[in-house]
């Protein structure tokens, strides 16, 4: 192999090469490359001197006789140099449903198995046409081969984890951060202490399979703004180039920033989107499966074939559960798991998982079973957004075992209980305890719940206690876009204002959001930038804000400092709590050698929760410790306009210590130090709208 600083030749000789593995693989000698066409009669492979050439330095092309197997079109070209870029081209019967076959012929594909992606040329608009051009496509790029990982047999649970939800371009690309390659896995490698000092154990990052940051509606173009979430893959091997400082070596960049999380004890999740591509439907672009097997990748209709079925939103759906396009899956995340060391998925839109070929929802689908039966992804989390744009909606009946799920339920109940909506306490306790009543019944446990009260998607938890209304017009769609139903409260004033009252009321409320998120049975999910009050100015659907918008802005003022100090002190409470991280569901019951009932509720009477009052805002709850040693915690929930008086169970010898009160000023909001905390007995008042947590002691 030679050095990526050889001069090219004029040409490379070529071998007939290997239908194993699909890609580009470096090996001794050279490179084989491999595609899966089923229709093609005949194949190219363009070769491109560098990620600037322009024109390829060598075409080879594939015969049936020599370089086809099966479906598969292979070539080995000996000594090609690293960094190299690639594209295929077909000819044949392609059936592409936009395109004559001639048409077809012409355009340039990417490589769905690429390791490295360079999109400099790209052009969608321009993969969209039938008169579609001959260069400016994507290419994939020939990196280095990673050294395989040896397996391992831990397994990655959630039991005891705090996930937090960033964006990789976004946590660092603001001015403010102060890192040598803002918007990198570079850049956010420097920002690792900051996650260590905030105890989160996980980091789920949005969409770093290489995206088209083109693929967003016309309007939106026309302002200059750009496909920001991700959630458009076209390269599902492949990182995002832009999140690379160089793509060509994007898995050794993004390897060294897993394992440099990994040494610091975070663990790392992808948010992944398999259920469409960046392909869209019938007037999107052309650039690998529709003409590689789009009658296999995408759900069509059936009676009329070059209509895309769209169960996602986005113009097309994979289509999961075809043997093919299951193994693809299966493979590409075994791939991020054994050679890229990732600790776990989030799927986007995952109820596709459950749909056949025409859109209808399968008893046992294959895809979500055979991805639990992996030996390499049985090892680690599957979390899924179990719902799609197509109204499938199964939550807590997600198929599978093991899966766990984002518990959009927990979301509304949590927000609105705490915007002051009355009745709900059953639901809102049900929620805290582990979403039984979802899980329980098929023997799931409280981890199979990922409770969040704010993601990506939607207000900010700044912005939900500070607006009644979405603000998204800098999306160019005149406030159209984005939910409705937000379920949030401005505290008196819709947006930014300076009275000091209405933002203390903010502040507290933050507090309590993520208060209960944190005293919750279950996986508690944060938004990054929330812990720091970070604002959207009311926009709630942010996909296309790759600006200060959506960026973190790391000169916190001192409200930002604050809450970042009371979210360091709640995770910290958690983690010296485990009855707030218990792997069962409460009982009611003492566990076997403790004295005291896992879990007893209460209203402002110990033992009297108001579960069937329509009008009541207040409930409290005593957990015991799991560890005979663990202190007891009491927690009350007062989301009246009014104080409350709360009777508190008595200890004995021992004294009940508030060791957190949202209503109070910082720093006297949580308290660090048991012994500095206040001593209640009896009975203690609990503020209008707030949180307390009392401490055995």
């Amino acid at each position: 192999m030679l050095s990526p600083e050889t001069p090219l030749q004029t040409r490379y000789r070529t071998q007939p090469g290997s239908r194993f593995p699909p890609g580009a693989s470096v090996v001794p000698g050279g490179v084989n490359f491999c595609v899966f066409c089923r229709r093609a009669t005949q194949v190219d492979l363009l070769l491109y001197a560098s990620e600037d050439s322009v024109e390829p330095f060598q075409v080879v092309s594939l015969t049936s006789e020599a370089n086809h197997t099966y479906f598969y079109w292979h070539v080995f070209v000996e000594d090609l140099p690293l960094r190299c870029c690639y594209t295929w081209r077909a000819y044949g019967p392609l059936g592409v449903p936009q395109m004559s076959d001639e048409a077809a012929s012409r355009v340039e594909l990417l490589d769905p198995q690429a390791r490295g992606v360079n999109d400099r040329f790209y052009c969608r608009e321009h993969a969209a046409q039938e008169q579609a051009v001959e260069r400016g496509a994507l290419r994939g790029i020939v990196t280095e081969p990673l050294s395989r990982r040896e397996d391992d047999v831990d397994i990655r649970t959630l039991d005891d984890a705090i996930i937090y939800e960033l964006h990789v371009g976004g946590f660092t690309r603001h001015p403010s951060s102060g890192v040598r390659h803002p918007g990198t896995f570079a850049g956010l490698i420097e920002k690792i202490p900051y996650l260590q000092a905030l105890g989160v154990t996980h980091v789920e990052l949005l969409p770093v399979m290489a995206f088209d940051e083109q693929d967003l509606p016309a309007f939106a173009a026309a302002r200059g703004l750009s496909n920001y979430w991700g959630y458009s893959t076209h390269s599902f091997y492949s990182a995002h180039p832009r999140y690379c400082v160089d793509p060509a070596c994007g898995p050794q960049e993004f390897r060294e920033f897993v394992d440099a999380l990994h040494s610091a004890g975070i663990r790392v999740l992808l948010d992944v989107v398999f259920n469409h591509t960046s392909e869209a439907g019938l007037n999107g672009p052309v650039i690998h499966f529709k003409v590689f097997g789009n009658d296999a990748f995408y759900q069509v209709d059936l009676s009329h074939p070059q209509h895309y079925l769209d169960y996602t939103g986005c113009g097309n759906t994979v289509n999961c559960n075809h043997p093919l396009v299951t193994a693809f899956i299966v493979r590409c995340l075994e791939y991020w798991v054994r050679d890229l060391g990732v600790d776990g998925f989030r799927f986007d839109l995952a109820s596709v998982f459950a749909r056949g070929e025409n859109g209808e929802l399968l008893r046992k689908p294959p895809l979500p079973w055979v991805m639990e039966a992996s030996l390499v992804l049985a090892r680690v989390p599957l979390i899924a957004e179990a719902w799609d744009a197509g109204g499938l909606y199964q939550v807590g009946a997600f198929p599978g075992m093991a899966w766990a799920e984002w518990n959009g339920r927990y979301r509304d109940v949590i927000r609105r209980y705490v915007r002051g909506d009355p009745g709900l306490i059953g639901e809102v306790c049900t929620c805290m305890a582990g979403s039984a009543d979802l899980y329980q019944d098929d023997g799931r446990l409280p981890a199979n719940s990922v409770n969040f009260v704010t993601c990506h998607d939607g207000f900010t938890l700044n912005d939900l206690v500070s607006y009644n209304g979405k603000h998204n017009e800098a999306n160019g769609e005149d406030n159209r876009d984005g939910s409705n139903d937000n379920l949030s409260w401005n505290c008196g004033a819709e947006g930014h204002t300076d009275d000091r009252a209405i933002v203390d009321l903010r502040l507290r409320q933050a507090r309590n959001l993520m208060a209960i998120l944190l005293l919750s049975r279950g996986v508690p999910m944060l938004l990054a930038g929330d812990e720091t009050l970070r604002s959207q100015r009311g926009n709630n659907n942010a996909y296309c804000q790759d600006n200060a918008i959506s960026w973190l802005d790391w000169d916190f003022s001192a409200d930002a400092l604050a809450m970042l100090r009371f979210v360091r002190e709640m995770i910290a409470l958690r983690k010296r709590h485990a009855s707030l991280r218990g792997r069962r569901f409460l009982t009611g019951r003492p566990a076997p050698g403790h004295l005291h009932a896992d879990v007893t509720w209460h209203g402002e009477r110990l033992g009297a929760p108001a579960w069937h009052d329509s009008n009541a805002r207040f409930v409290a709850f005593t957990l015991a410790g799991l560890a005979p040693d663990e202190p007891l915690l009491h927690v009350i929930l007062n989301m009246n306009a009014e104080t409350r008086d709360a009777a508190l169970p008595p200890l004995g010898d021992a004294s009940w210590r508030r060791v957190v009160d949202t209503a109070a000023a910082p720093p006297s909001d949580i308290v660090a130090e048991l012994e500095l905390a206040r001593v209640e007995r009896g009975a203690c008042r609990v503020e209008a709208r707030s949180v307390v947590v009392l401490e055995s002691g």
